[in-house]
């Protein structure tokens, strides 16, 4: 069974990847580096070096413009399914020197539903944002939400445009943008007040 996922992922990424020189190992490897960790270009590069490949920076890019989209997807329809009681919020960051708006909703057992980022918190952000996340997911049974009337514009606009029927509960005191949700912190119970609503 793992032979055939590794298969299905490397026929998707050969189809992007026609004409290369490298093998896609080494391709994989950069990628991932660049991505999974603070590094630059130039960082991969040399590390790349040091192991005796020799490969440069604009080509680590190159590869990393066309894999990503791919592996993106690929991830994506092979997302574990979440549950039918979500918690959605915003929060702000810094991205870049700029401010920058965060939507999120995680499930009852803290497993991330989707995110987006975003320039401006209005209705029509929440509203890509739920759109999106009910695309990926389907309905939801219930959503909880902070006191955001951009959030619940969307949602009430939601279910009246899909005839849906959304439960969604206000809590003041959400608290979801303050500290991050991982499956660990669910395990050993950081979170259990709010997974008991």
């Amino acid at each position: 069974m793992l032979d055939f996922r590794i298969s299905s992922i490397n026929s998707a990424l050969r189809k992007v990847l026609i004409r290369l020189h490298y093998p896609l190992e080494v391709m994989l490897t950069c990628v991932r580096w660049y991505v999974a960790y603070p590094l630059s270009l130039r960082h991969v590069e040399e590390m790349m070096q040091e192991r005796g490949v020799f490969v440069d920076h604009s080509t680590v890019h190159r590869w990393g413009i066309k894999m990503l989209p791919v592996l993106a997807a690929v991830f994506r329809r092979r997302k574990r399914a979440v549950g039918l009681s979500w918690r959605m919020d915003e929060t702000y960051i810094k991205v870049a020197g700029q401010w920058k708006y965060l939507y999120r909703a995680v499930d009852r057992a803290g497993d991330t539903v989707d995110f987006l980022l975003t320039a401006k918190r209005d209705l029509a952000a929440a509203r890509r944002f739920l759109e999106r996340a009910i695309n990926l997911h389907d309905v939801p049974e219930k959503i909880t939400i902070d006191k955001s009337g951009a959030n619940t514009a969307a949602i009430e606009s939601v279910k009246a445009d899909a005839c849906v029927d959304i439960l969604m509960r206000q809590n003041k005191y959400e608290g979801t943008p303050h500290f991050p949700v991982t499956a660990s912190s669910a395990k050993i119970g950081l979170r259990k007040s709010i997974y008991n609503l």
